[in-house]
């Protein structure tokens, strides 16, 4: 088996993203996620949008397709049912993926398609100069509110949920380390995999994620999840999250009575997903925003599925190709 490296995977361009934009440290990490899966860059898709995050297949070395505004997910699926033995991904922004391309989302994750969508979060329309996205949050200011945004906005997490989906984690763009894990983990798994990246857009929205990004705020603000491990957190890892009623709570260990033991035990496999929900929408402020592999649970794939459907179809009558099909069915005529 060969053995890849980053650097098979880039094609030479250079990025044309502003200097500072999140989206470099994350291609950065996909060059090398791809290397660590190990799989030929000739059988790996990088399917797009629309909008400033919707460049990146320009910069693989592998397939890709920079398609319209919102069909990524669209696309997508029809390349990998077309082809189940590519790896797929779909790269969108919170704008592409979630407004026009809303509902290409939530079927491909109810469909359960083979495909690992990235939804690059910055909660503002980059490309077109800073209107607010379905992910802004109500209040904001931008060039289309200029007296704050009247609405609530997707979570993500959420969305995909709702849709039933059976994978689902987070990062944001500077954690290097947990981004590559996450992209490594979507890919491994069988199905829909949703990995959110909350990405900083320094030119129309810097610092919307810097209150639990910052150095000196992310220990106690944030808590990477892993399976099987307690899920702790803070600069000492001394807090912890423990059920409260039907809820989760942020406590100290040794205060107020609470023990190691009390502190809960992350299971991502679990075909359940109310605890994975709860962890989910944590945002960052009562409780520390969630990191990692959230959900990972085995389901039936869709394109699986249609290629075994399709083989036991042909199988049964007989044909293998639309010319076979035509001349066994006798379903003709002839114009003349």
């Amino acid at each position: 088996m060969k053995t890849y490296t980053a650097a098979d995977y880039k094609n030479g361009q250079n990025a044309r993203w502003c200097p500072g934009c999140g989206d470099h440290a994350i291609l950065t990490v996909l060059h090398k996620a791809m290397a660590e899966l190990g799989i030929a860059p000739h059988d790996t898709v990088v399917i797009s949008g629309i909008g400033c995050s919707s460049r990146l297949p320009y910069y693989m070395n592998t397939y890709g397709m920079h398609t319209i505004h919102g069909r990524a997910a669209a696309v997508a699926t029809g390349v990998k049912t077309a082809n189940p033995a590519l790896t797929v991904w779909q790269v969108s922004g919170d704008g592409d993926g979630l407004a026009i391309g809303g509902n290409h989302f939530i079927h491909a994750v109810r469909r359960n398609v083979d495909i690992n969508i990235m939804i690059f979060n910055n909660k503002i329309y980059g490309l077109t100069k800073g209107q607010y996205s379905p992910t802004s949050d109500r209040g904001t200011v931008s060039k289309s509110s200029p007296y704050g945004t009247v609405e609530d906005p997707f979570i993500p997490a959420e969305l995909c949920f709702g849709a039933r989906g059976n994978f689902f984690a987070r990062s944001y763009d500077t954690n290097l380390e947990v981004s590559r894990q996450v992209m490594v983990a979507a890919a491994r798994h069988k199905g829909a995999s949703v990995v959110e990246i909350l990405q900083n857009c320094v030119i129309f929205n810097n610092g919307i994620h810097s209150y639990f990004t910052d150095k000196e705020l992310r220990d106690d603000h944030t808590i990477t999840l892993r399976q099987g491990e307690k899920m702790l957190f803070g600069k000492n890892m001394e807090k912890g999250l423990v059920q409260d009623g039907f809820g989760l709570k942020a406590v100290t260990i040794g205060e107020d009575g609470y023990t190691l033991d009390d502190v809960l035990v992350h299971d991502a496999h679990t075909k359940e997903n109310f605890l994975h929900q709860q962890l989910a929408m944590m945002d960052g402020h009562e409780l520390p925003i969630a990191l990692g592999v959230i959900r990972d649970y085995d389901a039936p794939v869709y394109d699986q599925e249609v290629d075994r459907q399709t083989r036991e179809v042909q199988k049964a009558h007989g044909f293998t190709s639309l010319r076979d099909l035509v001349l066994k069915t006798k379903e003709t005529w002839e114009i003349k």
